[in-house]
Order: C-alpha cells, then sequence, then structure tokens
C-alpha cells in the first residue's frame, strides 16, 4: 500500500477530529492499529486525490458540520445520562435506592 500524501494541516486538524468524536470500540487505545470500516472510509476520502474548487469546499464544510453534530450528540448523551441516573437501572435498582434515600430499607 503507497504512503498517503501528506495533508495540509487543516486537513489533517479535521480528520483527527472525527477520528476523535467518533465512539471508541475498545477500552484500549489500538484504533489506528485496527480501524474500523468507517475509520478507513474516513481515511480513504481524506487520503484520496479529489479536484480542486468547489467541490472540496463543500466536502470540507459538511466534514465540519459532521464534526459539531457528533460532538453535540455525544454532549447531549452525556447530559441525558447525568441528569436522568435512574435511566439504566432495572426497577428492582432503583425500588432499593429509593427506599434507602427515605430511610426505609435497611442493608442487609
Amino acid at each position: 500500500m503507497a504512503a498517503p500524501a501528506p495533508l495540509q494541516p487543516h486537513l489533517r486538524s479535521l480528520y483527527r477530529r472525527l477520528l476523535r468524536e467518533l465512539p471508541s470500540r475498545a477500552k484500549t487505545h489500538t484504533i489506528l492499529s485496527n480501524p474500523s470500516p468507517i475509520q478507513k472510509h474516513i481515511r480513504s476520502s481524506f487520503a484520496s486525490p479529489a479536484s480542486k474548487g468547489r467541490f472540496i469546499e463543500a466536502r470540507l464544510e459538511e466534514a465540519e458540520q459532521y464534526v459539531q453534530y457528533i460532538r453535540a450528540q455525544r454532549m447531549y448523551a452525556t447530559l441525558i445520562e447525568r441528569y436522568n441516573p435512574g435511566m439504566n437501572m432495572g426497577e428492582e435498582e432503583r425500588v432499593r435506592l429509593t427506599a434507602r434515600r427515605d430511610g426505609i430499607w435497611e442493608e442487609q
């Protein structure tokens, strides 16, 4: 496989921001050694030579908007989890914690 052409600093920054915003597949940092299909697609779209002009500008704007969108979605999910802590709990766990908070439940 031929080495990809060096990217301009703005493109490299955008590429890295896109990769950073993608959800991690594992707890380990093996993102570059085992890229996902979406990471491969992003890399190929940044590495492939495209025609100059408005097309590239439109693609860059689209990529910037995509970075902003996935960042906002990540923040939204974080806030939902933070302000609704019982959302992912089972019914029994929720009842136990409510009773404990009200002083009804005794730990055994």
